[in-house]
């Protein structure tokens, strides 16, 4: 067996098997009212077996949770932060402050450092059109300066609509990069070639299944389909995310590095907020994907070679914006607590098994709040609204666990979402007379109502995080270089 062929064990969730993989690793995102304590997420991760993971900042409490760990760390400079990256020094003085800061023996083992995270999708308007570039050649030499550069690299999370083939001819051969962005993509690949960087994709079938209802549905996943892909040049393909992965690699070719690393830096399957985001569809797909690494197949324009991929998610994250649909806060595999969504066939026998759940998880007291059923019923539309525009009513929507609730539940789950977030303040659950508390689960077979887990003030939450980032800009540009 050549040496880059490695067999996918599904010890990497369960530890059940004799050998790693070493090309699965997940997404850590913390955006979250309750986030998970980060000590009891590395915990999780180490008794999965997950050696690697990607993460969306270089907040100090989760760097200093994986210091120690062994786990293999994507750290990641967000969006808001790429116009600081054009200026060297001040790229030097966030490679000093996040990675040279960990990067000692017993440190946090960092592999990459993402700049940005998918910076340029459309709907940004551009908007990181001339600064992404920039960025990247500065962290990367700051990198180089601060002597990690051999073994940490930079490199840009793209989304898969950064390439495409025309419409006159859509099959993987024809994958060029996107025509508004392809003399900038050219020279960002050019960019990953030279620093020994590699090309960090995010691939979403269920997407393709979502924006448009006239996707074939078995073409998602990757246990056949009854309509393949025949490729120009007489490749079929009978998934989704090999057409797409092979999309890029045509385009890499024909700027003439089709030999360029890629990873896999996102793909996976939501359980909420849509008619095909639900548990069956998300084991199918997990199934489908990790069989298709363990037998190392590749893809037809790379075949045989391991593919680096990391799962999205590792967690749900209900404080996320659901601009792009409902489902984006249900990618986790497990659920906002660390319980496991769902059991995998680790072992392709038939035979399907829970990752390990958190251990130590603190859960506020058994009480919810839910609609009284009196009061000025005029007022319940708004304040329904209320509760939601403020808490995370996703699971209400048409296709989701919660969605046959009648209009009493709907106003009861609200009501309880809002008051889980402001942790079951008494206050919380007034709504003008319209709710009351109650220590009697209103939870059906279908839909639960959640009972929140107790905050944890070293967490910082979204907001907190987003603060932090000023404050250590600020700190950056009042030292001296």
């Amino acid at each position: 067996m050549s040496d880059y062929r490695i067999w996918l064990c599904l010890v990497v969730l369960v530890g059940i098997c004799s050998v790693l993989v070493n090309g699965l690793g997940v997404n850590w995102g913390t955006m979250a009212s309750h986030p998970l304590p980060p000590k009891i997420v590395v915990q999780m991760l180490k008794a999965n077996k997950i050696q690697k993971v990607k993460i969306f900042d270089a907040d100090s409490s989760t760097m200093e949770a994986l210091a120690g760990s062994g786990i293999e760390v994507m750290v990641a400079i967000p969006n808001n932060m790429l116009g600081y990256m054009i200026d060297y020094d001040t790229a030097k003085q966030w490679v000093k402050h996040n990675v040279s800061r960990y990067n000692f023996q017993g440190g946090v083992n960092i592999k990459y450092v993402a700049v940005g995270n998918e910076p340029f999708l459309t709907t940004y308007n551009g908007s990181f059109l001339n600064i992404t570039l920039p960025a990247l050649q500065n962290v990367q030499a700051a990198l180089n300066s601060a002597g990690v550069g051999d073994s940490i690299k930079a490199t840009v999370p793209l989304n898969a609509d950064v390439y495409n083939s025309p419409a006159s001819n859509p099959v993987p051969s024809a994958g060029r990069f996107r025509a508004d962005i392809s003399d900038l993509m050219t020279q960002i690949v050019s960019f990953l070639h030279s620093s020994g960087a590699p090309f960090t994709v995010n691939i979403y079938p269920f997407l393709s299944l979502y924006d448009n209802p006239n996707f074939p549905v078995d073409y998602a996943f990757f246990d056949g389909t009854s309509s393949p892909v025949v490729d120009s040049n007489g490749i079929q393909y009978n998934n989704v995310f090999d057409a797409n992965f092979d999309t890029l690699v045509s385009a890499l070719t024909a700027v003439g590095l089709g030999d360029l690393p890629i990873i896999v830096g996102e793909v996976g399957w939501p359980t909420e907020g849509d008619v095909n985001a639900k548990m069956a569809y998300a084991q199918r797909f997990y199934n489908g994907l990790l069989l298709k690494l363990s037998a190392n197949q590749g893809t037809p324009r790379r075949p045989n070679q391991y593919v680096e991929v990391y799962m999205f998610s590792l967690i749900d994250e209900d404080a996320k914006s659901i601009m792009p649909g409902n489902f984006e806060r249900h990618w986790g595999i497990f659920r906002y607590d660390g319980q496991p969504k769902f059991a995998l066939d680790y072992a392709r026998q038939g035979q399907e098994m829970l990752p390990v759940s958190a251990s130590g998880v603190q859960y506020l007291p058994q009480r919810w709040c839910v609609f009284s059923g009196s009061g000025d019923l005029s007022k319940l539309g708004d304040n329904i609204n209320y509760a939601c525009s403020r808490s995370d009513c996703t699971a209400l929507g048409y296709g989701s666990s919660c969605n046959g609730l009648d209009s009493n539940g709907n106003a009861s789950f609200a009501f309880n979402m809002y008051f889980q977030v402001q942790n079951q303040q008494p206050q919380s659950c007034y709504f003008q007379g319209l709710a009351v508390e109650t220590t009697q689960n209103p939870s059906t077979p279908e839909c639960n109502f959640t009972i929140q887990i107790v905050y944890n003030g070293a967490a910082a939450s979204s907001v907190a995080q987003l603060g932090a980032v000023f404050v250590i800009f600020l700190w950056l540009f009042s030292v001296t270089v």
